[in-house]
């Protein structure tokens, strides 16, 4: 079947990928338009990029780690493409009038993936894990003043204040389900079922070649009866994204996530006979590219010197040459996509020179500067050397320290970095995805998802705290235009994009799409068509 934008120019294959919606051509829904009904049986041969430091996903939260992990674990909702909440293990649930109390009833039937069965007390022991372990779940958590568990397929949060964002919190990545009777008692991190996780998920671990390929078979004692459809799940480590494009094009791979390869090539393999592209996918995570500073020492104390990389920053080059103008440039903090984000606050232009008048007037006399580059690949790689050449053409004296994923996940939990590419997800409102990356209280050394560049203000503390438990629309988007002026003034990161996230994939991949969160939890529902 031949996708029908496949056919447009790269004008308007970018043009429908920013306007695609639910439903609309190209998506992987719509691949289900022939008639063909789901069956049950076969394989998925997808790309990794890069490969994963882990599969923990309650551990290790980078991207390639959600992707494969979001379909070994799972948490007790899943989010549609419009963000609506949907059953996952929790199969109903009821919010209290005075939005205090939110109830979960689990699915009774559901076994971890060693036969040991699921409860509400594992849901307990869940929050507990996170809460210690990743700064996102503690920040949404600390609105929770108990939990109950009446029975063992029952749930209950009851809450200090209201919190309107609580029921967007049961995202797998954001707060996936642990086995109590595994770690309870344990060091998490040197568990040994660590190297074989162990989920409720439609699929479960099978093997990891290193450097070669990631195994996931059916879980063949899944709770919803018919699910999954798939019978394995092959995830291929390959080197560099010619070859992956190579390996789709000759049928090796069936699928290709964001940033398996170059942009420039999404429109020939769009072209390709038989092949589907979505934008569709990432709604819940809402990714936004930044470049953590580290503001406790140095320069990067100095908000003139944050300023000045701002102002040196050419974000339109980026855009338009790196990511095929895919993007959009962000004026401050907050997202476009977010309903909370300030349109009166004037994006940093390009301007080298007033760069070199704010490093002239603080006294910067060339110190130097270490990079770190995200480890994912050609387009981050090249990023990377044009934000070099952006900094040294402003004066700043730049030296780029690479590493391997495991190895940034190091630099950044420990602060051993000057300036760092990331990208983080914004999810679907700030307390959740954003105020993490500021507030004070998120300040501690083992992350590198929480308020790693080391940012102070007691204002901005109290404007997060402030807005999440804010009912009234008008008076929750003050203080969080109060919150994004600040930043804006501030500067404690430098902010570069907010990001596309297409996906490519064999049109006989059929249902692939079906969340907000995307691949990360789309094999549940997804089945490939035979004999096309």
């Amino acid at each position: 079947m031949k996708n029908p934008i496949a056919s447009l120019g790269l004008g308007g294959l970018l043009l429908t990928l920013l306007s695609l919606s639910p439903g609309a051509s190209g998506s992987s829904a719509s691949s289900d338009g022939d008639g063909a009904q789901p069956h049950s049986g076969g394989e998925v041969n997808i790309a990794i990029q890069p490969e994963p430091p882990s599969l923990m996903l309650p551990l290790v939260q980078n991207n390639p780690v959600q992707l494969i992990g979001g379909n070994i674990f799972e948490s007790l909702l899943r989010y549609s493409t419009d963000l609506e909440p949907m059953p996952q293990l929790a199969k109903s649930w009821e919010i209290g009038d005075d939005g205090l109390t939110y109830t979960f009833h689990l699915y009774d039937n559901v076994v971890w993936h060693d036969g040991e069965p699921f409860s509400a007390e594992d849901v307990v022991f869940s929050v507990g894990f996170m809460t210690e372990v990743e700064p996102q779940a503690r920040e949404t958590m600390s609105h929770v003043e108990r939990i109950e568990t009446p029975d063992a397929n029952t749930v209950v949060f009851h809450l200090k204040q209201p919190y309107p964002a609580f029921i967007m919190a049961f995202e797998v990545g954001s707060m996936p389900m642990v086995p109590k009777h595994i770690y309870e008692g344990t060091d998490y991190h040197n568990n040994p079922a660590n190297a074989h996780p162990i989920g409720t998920g439609p699929f479960e671990f099978e093997r990891w070649d290193r450097g070669s390929v990631i195994v996931l078979s059916k879980n063949e004692d899944y709770y919803q009866e018919g699910l999954p459809y798939l019978d394995t799940l092959y995830w291929h480590v390959i080197p560099d994204a010619a070859s992956r494009a190579a390996a789709y094009e000759n049928g090796t791979l069936d699928v290709l996530p964001a940033g398996s390869v170059e942009n420039f090539d999404l429109e020939r393999l769009a072209d390709l006979p038989g092949s589907c592209i979505t934008n569709q996918g990432s709604e819940m995570f809402n990714p936004f590219a930044m470049l953590w500073l580290n503001n406790r020492e140095g320069p990067m104390s100095d908000v003139r010197f944050r300023k000045a990389v701002m102002y040196a920053l050419d974000r339109q080059f980026a855009n338009d040459v790196l990511w095929n103008g895919l993007g959009r440039i962000p004026a401050g903090p907050f997202s476009s996509k977010l309903p909370e984000h300030d349109d009166s606050i004037e994006a940093y232009p390009h301007d080298p020179e007033q760069a070199r008048a704010l490093l002239d007037e603080m006294g910067y006399n060339g110190e130097q500067i270490r990079l770190l580059p995200l480890p994912y690949g050609e387009t981050w790689a090249r990023w990377s050397e044009a934000v070099r050449q952006n900094l040294e053409d402003a004066g700043i004296n730049v030296t780029t320290e690479a590493t391997d994923v495991a190895g940034w996940n190091q630099a950044i939990s420990q602060w051993d970095y000057d300036i760092a590419f990331t990208y983080l997800y914004q999810y679907s409102d700030p307390s959740i995805g954003i105020s993490r990356t500021y507030n004070s209280d998120n300040i501690a050394r083992g992350s590198p998802w929480n308020n790693v560049e080391g940012y102070r203000n007691e204002r901005v503390d109290e404007l997060f705290a402030a807005a999440a438990v804010e009912a009234d629309p008008e008076a929750r988007q003050q203080l969080y235009s109060e919150v994004q002026q600040i930043l804006h003034e501030e500067v404690p990161l430098a902010w570069l994009l907010e990001m596309p996230q297409p996906v490519i994939h064999g049109c006989d991949v059929h249902n692939l799409i079906t969340t907000g969160i995307g691949i990360s939890d789309g094999f549940k529902n997804a089945w490939i068509e035979s004999g096309d």
